[in-house]
């Protein structure tokens, strides 16, 4: 009986937004695994006793960027770990947009400004309207949209980070988003699973400090051609052509009407099982046929 570990995080005493969790575990389990749903970050487990360690829902790692990286590098010596930790170690900064765009694939154009950076707010446009966000973040966390005029909030916005040690990426709002919203192209061991649209996440005049929902309007969706070229040729280009168990490529439409990719998940993406419920199968059987491999 293969032995996965499902590895998650402590939701504390509110009920875990992994809606996803459950219905995978169930899955494994029918199929002659035993699955259990463990947190990263529980000193008490023995990750030597699992065939198989797949990230699913370590969703307060960018909290605690190297501490989550030093965990994936001790899980890895002690079993297999999917994603692998070099692309974990890798995608868990989001200035991997840069290398994606050195390669070649259309991405939304981003600016970095780390802490120390003489007049950040030099960086910050004056002409159209724009996002900052952390370059360790998920969930919008300290995620923001701004037009030009509300420059002195951006400013305070950007400081609030740098004083937590956050590099900031400014990002051109893609009015795409409020149109069109965002497709999210899901891949398990390299094939795609199914793809989604989700609308804007980012209001108008929000502060970057506010709750806010990760995945509103979320429905299912079929992707184009373009949008599959694009996804495909993101994934191809992650740094070393690593074997990956699960992906997610989130594209936007560019003002050419052409996709760029606004992220790729490569360490923890909600998979939406529960909108697409065909989908629960096939990712079990993806799971245990990765555990039984040599």
């Amino acid at each position: 009986m293969p032995r996965i570990a499902l590895v998650t995080y402590d939701p504390g005493p509110e009920p875990s937004k992994d809606l996803d969790l459950p219905v995978l575990r169930r899955a494994l389990e029918d199929a002659g695994a035993r699955a259990d749903a463990v947190c990263w970050d529980d000193a008490g487990v023995d990750w030597a006793s699992y065939d198989l360690a797949v990230i699913r829902s370590t969703w307060d790692y960018s909290w605690r960027a190297a501490e989550f990286t030093a965990w994936a590098e001790r899980c890895a010596k002690a079993t297999r770990l999917a994603n692998p930790v070099e692309v974990v170690r890798w995608n868990a900064d989001k200035r991997y947009l840069g290398d994606l765009a050195d390669a070649g694939v259309p991405v939304v154009p981003t600016r970095y400004v780390a802490p120390g950076t003489p007049d950040p707010s030099t960086a910050l446009p004056t002409d159209h309207e724009y996002v900052i966000k952390p370059t360790s973040g998920a969930g919008a966390r300290y995620a923001a949209r701004y037009t030009p005029d509300r420059h002195e909030t951006a400013v305070r916005h950007l400081a609030r980070m740098h004083e937590e040690g956050l590099t900031a990426m400014i990002q051109p709002y893609m009015a795409s988003i409020d149109t069109g919203g965002e497709r999210a192209l899901q891949f398990f061991a390299g094939r795609l699973l199914h793809a989604s649209r989700k609308r804007a996440v980012l209001a108008p005049g929000i502060a970057f400090d506010a709750d806010k929902v990760a995945h509103p309007g979320l429905e299912p969706w079929t992707p184009t051609a373009s949008e599959l070229a694009v996804a495909r040729q993101a994934l191809s280009a992650v740094p070393g052509a690593p074997d990956l168990l699960y992906a997610r490529v989130d594209l936007v439409q560019g003002a050419d009407g052409e996709p760029r990719v606004m992220e790729l998940e490569l360490v923890e993406p909600n998979l939406f099982l529960h909108l697409h419920p065909t989908s629960t199968p096939k990712v079990a059987t993806a799971i245990l046929t990765t555990a039984a491999t040599p």
